[in-house]
């Protein structure tokens, strides 16, 4: 699982915090890099499954940061409650997270500058109704990297949802596959690191650090989550999937 700490001068900014157990893991990686919970001005979350928001309450707790959240994840954050539109929210426990104390609604296009960085937000729904994709630049001395963390696109649900009954849940994957696609996309990043391959990106970073960088890899994201989504669909339709 991801957790993205952006750091500057004036501050920090983290993307993500796990399962509800992962707060601790993560503040103890903040502090080994040489940085202070405390100094985390904002966080932002892809989507409210509990494991990618359920640390954030905690992580907001002890740190005093920002939460900025798309209006349907803002809803479950400072709920707890699943949203009933989520195709994974029949499932067993639902994936409901611990609410935090305080959020902002963002908005999607908007652009947030906090901690001398400056996040676009980009709604892409379809995995969860307030799926959110964020991008920003990452500087050093004159040049910049474009930075994307995609949220996941995975067409993933509760037992007998069936997307093809869900018209207005395939219509925001197709706009978030758009979305993606056309994003500037220097470095990918991912909820789930293996579905950007981070990890193999990382090692060969260490012979060669432009192997981080891969300008096609949005849309290389954004193919196998079509082709995901479409072997979901035949599923469905020769009722692999039943109702």
């Amino acid at each position: 699982l991801s957790a993205i700490l952006i750091t500057t001068e004036f501050g920090h900014v983290l993307i993500d915090g796990g399962l509800p157990e992962s707060a601790p893991v993560i503040k103890a990686n903040i502090e080994t890099l040489g940085f202070k919970l405390k100094d985390v001005k904002a966080i932002f979350n892809s989507h409210v499954h509990p494991d990618h928001a359920g640390g954030i309450a905690e992580l907001q707790k002890e740190s005093g940061a920002d939460v900025y959240a798309l209006r349907p994840s803002y809803e479950v954050l400072t709920t707890g409650k699943p949203n009933a539109d989520d195709p994974q929210a029949a499932r067993k426990g639902g994936p409901g997270v611990p609410k935090v104390e305080r959020a902002w609604v963002a908005q999607d296009d908007q652009q947030i500058g906090i901690a001398g960085v400056r996040m676009h937000v980009v709604a892409t729904p379809g995995h969860t109704p307030g799926g959110t994709t964020w991008t920003w630049d990452a500087c050093e001395g004159t040049k910049c990297l474009h930075m994307v963390y995609a949220d996941s696109l995975s067409p993933v649900s509760a037992d007998k949802y069936r997307f093809s009954d869900h018209p207005e849940v395939l219509q925001g994957f197709e706009k978030s596959f758009a979305r993606i696609a056309s994003l500037p996309c220097d470095v990918l990043l991912t909820p789930h690191p293996s579905a950007s391959q981070l990890f193999e990106r990382l090692d060969l970073g260490k012979e060669n650090t432009e192997a981080v960088r891969d300008p096609e890899g949005c849309k290389k994201y954004v193919a196998t989550a079509r082709d995901a989504l479409a072997k979901r669909l035949e599923s469905e339709k020769t009722g692999a999937v039943k109702k």
